[in-house]
């Protein structure tokens, strides 16, 4: 690896993936650089999971080159495996094997030199913060223990990049902090971490991002930058009793182009808040709405999500 590129974990150019006439992943091309928690967003069905199965070397790719770690996607799929981390949704633990069993399964599936099994078993064990049921059955775990011992099991050979594809679906918010905690404690450490997820409120915690979109990137950033670069459009915070029922009349109201409810508050996209304002003040004076309160803020990455997506639609109808 020359100096030149030694910094950087993962390179993909024109990156393509067809099933038949569908094309999942549309000639995609991004870095990711060595030690960066990296967040690959989409709604579902965007190609999130088909990506970073390319990645892994679990799919060829119809078309295009890459490069994780050094090793070609296409002609070193084998030595990818074995030198990264893979978490999927379906990550798959073995319920009628014990907490130890299960990482000593996962020890001899990636070739964990035997001097160190014990010693490694015993840090994954503890990670997963589930020391008093190592003897256990792992179907007795909560699905916070499961998950953090799937990750300790994906990890277990020290590899210097992990993948996990939507790691947090489907548990409680304190489950999904404490996981976080354990990602970003690793990125302190020097490894890479590519997480794919469609929820925006974890993906601020990423130091770069890029949002894909039927196959297609269309944005990509820091968070800072994708809520001040990437979005064009402003936003409006509005404050009011009953907001839940002002979603459709806002939305319709001169100049706003999406209004959407955030914990009790409205937040209404427009291209031009000064034109904005005066037009939803109107349409409270003429209700007798006299409670609230409007200020431009700095949109959410939700509000750059929903209002890149849009735009994106509306430039390609056909696609």
């Amino acid at each position: 690896m020359t100096q030149a590129n030694s910094e950087i974990a993962v390179s993909v150019t024109d990156l393509e993936k067809k099933f038949g006439g569908f094309t999942a992943v549309n000639k995609i091309s991004f870095e990711v650089k060595r030690g960066e928690i990296f967040g690959f967003l989409g709604p579902n069905g965007a190609g999130k999971s088909t990506t970073i199965r390319m990645l892994c070397g679990i799919l060829s790719p119809t078309s295009g080159t890459g490069t994780v770690g050094g090793f070609d996607i296409i002609k070193q799929q084998e030595d990818i495996k074995q030198h990264i981390g893979y978490m999927s949704q379906k990550f798959s633990l073995y319920d009628d094997l014990t907490v130890e069993e299960n990482v000593d399964f996962y020890s001899g599936i990636y070739k964990v030199p035997l001097k160190d099994r014990a010693e490694r078993k015993a840090k994954v064990i503890k990670m997963a913060g589930i020391e008093e049921f190592s003897k256990n059955l792992t179907r007795t775990l909560s699905g916070g223990w499961k998950q953090r011992l799937a990750l300790g099991c994906a990890i277990i050979h020290q590899p210097q990049m992990i993948f996990l594809d939507e790691p947090t679906s489907g548990v409680d918010p304190i489950t999904r902090a404490n996981f976080w905690s354990i990602i970003k404690g690793m990125a302190s450490r020097g490894i890479t971490v590519f997480v794919t997820t469609h929820y925006m409120d974890e993906a601020e915690n990423c130091d770069r991002m890029t949002l894909i979109y039927k196959g297609t990137i269309i944005a990509i950033g820091t968070p800072q930058e994708m809520k001040t670069k990437v979005m064009k459009d402003e936003v409006l915070e509005i404050t009011m009793p009953g907001a839940e029922d002002w979603v459709d009349r806002i939305g319709g109201s001169k100049g706003i182009k999406e209004a959407a409810l955030f914990s009790t508050r409205l937040h209404a996209v427009t291209e031009d808040s000064r034109a904005a304002i005066p037009a939803i003040k109107e349409l409270f004076a003429k209700e007798g709405v006299k409670d609230y309160d409007i200020r431009k803020i700095l949109p959410s990455l939700e509000d750059v999500f929903v209002s890149s997506i849009e735009r994106y639609d509306k430039e390609h109808p056909q696609k």
